[in-house]
C-alpha cells in the first residue's frame, strides 16, 4: 500500500527543545534536592511529563503529594524556554516542502501537551499545513504505546499502513512501529550510530537528508 500520510513528532525533531526540557526538569527537581544526570534523562526521553515526573519521583523517593505541582512547573517552565530560546531543527522547511509537493496528508503526534503543540506550530509556521494534531497527554497510555499515532491517522482518515512517521526517540520509534507505520529516525548526533535504531525503517542524521530515493524505498 502506498504511503499517503506523514506524521511528525515535535520535541527534538521539529524544534530543538530536548535540552530545554532537560533544563526545565533540572530546575524543578533541584527544588527537591535531586540532580538528574544526562544519561538518566535520556532514558525517559519521549515519555509524557506526568510519566517522566512519576518515574523520577519514585526513583528518588519524593513524596507523591508534590507530583502534580512538579509536573505543572516543568511544563510551564519549558513553554517559557521554548518561546524565548527554541530553535527550529535543520531541514523542517525541506521535509514539509517534500511532502506538500506530493500531496501527502500531514499530522503531528506527540507526548507533549496541546499548549506546546500550539506554541511550536505557530513558531515554525507549519500550522497551516497540518490536517491533524494528536497529544498523548490525556490518553490512558503515552508513547511507547501506539495510541497517539493511531489517533492521528484516524483523524487524517488514513490507515496505519499508509503512514510514515518521523521520530527522534526510542519510545517514539516503538510507538510508531507498534502502530504498524513506517518509521524514520532522526536521533541526536551523539546517538546516531546506536544499534537500538535497528527497528526503524530508516535512520538519518537530519531531516534535510530525506530524499526521493528514501521515499521510494519506503514505498517499495
Amino acid at each position: 500500500m502506498r504511503l499517503t500520510t506523514v506524521i511528525f513528532d515535535i520535541d527534538g525533531l521539529l524544534i530543538d527543545s530536548e535540552p530545554l526540557w532537560n533544563e526545565a526538569a533540572a530546575e524543578v527537581f533541584k527544588q527537591y534536592g535531586v540532580e538528574l544526570t544526562e544519561e538518566q534523562y535520556k532514558t525517559t526521553t519521549g515519555l509524557r511529563t506526568k510519566e517522566f515526573t512519576q518515574w523520577w519521583f519514585a526513583h528518588f523517593n519524593i513524596a507523591n503529594d508534590e507530583l502534580a505541582m512538579a509536573e505543572e512547573k516543568i511544563v510551564q517552565n519549558v513553554l517559557y524556554k521554548i518561546e524565548h530560546k527554541g530553535k527550529m531543527m535543520p531541514g523542517v522547511d525541506h521535509i514539509f516542502d517534500f511532502f506538500l509537493k506530493r500531496d501527502c496528508k500531514i499530522g503531528l503526534a506527540t507526548s507533549s501537551p496541546p499548549a506546546l503543540i500550539d506554541l511550536v506550530t505557530e513558531m515554525t509556521g507549519i500550522k497551516k499545513y497540518l490536517g491533524a494534531t494528536s497529544s498523548a497527554e490525556g490518553l490512558l497510555f503515552g508513547k511507547p504505546h501506539p495510541q497517539v499515532y493511531l489517533n492521528c491517522a484516524e483523524m487524517l482518515s488514513s490507515k496505519p499502513v499508509e503512514c510514515i512517521c518521523f521520530e527522534d526517540s526510542f519510545n517514539g520509534m516503538i510507538s510508531a512501529k507498534a502502530a504498524r507505520m513506517k518509521c524514520v529516525m532522526v536521533p541526536h548526533a551523539s546517538q546516531l550510530k546506536d544499534k537500538k535504531w535497528g527497528a526503524a525503517d530508516l535512520t538519518l542524521s537530519s531531516l534535510q537528508n530525506f530524499s526521493e530515493l528514501h521515499f521510494d524505498v519506503l514505498n517499495a
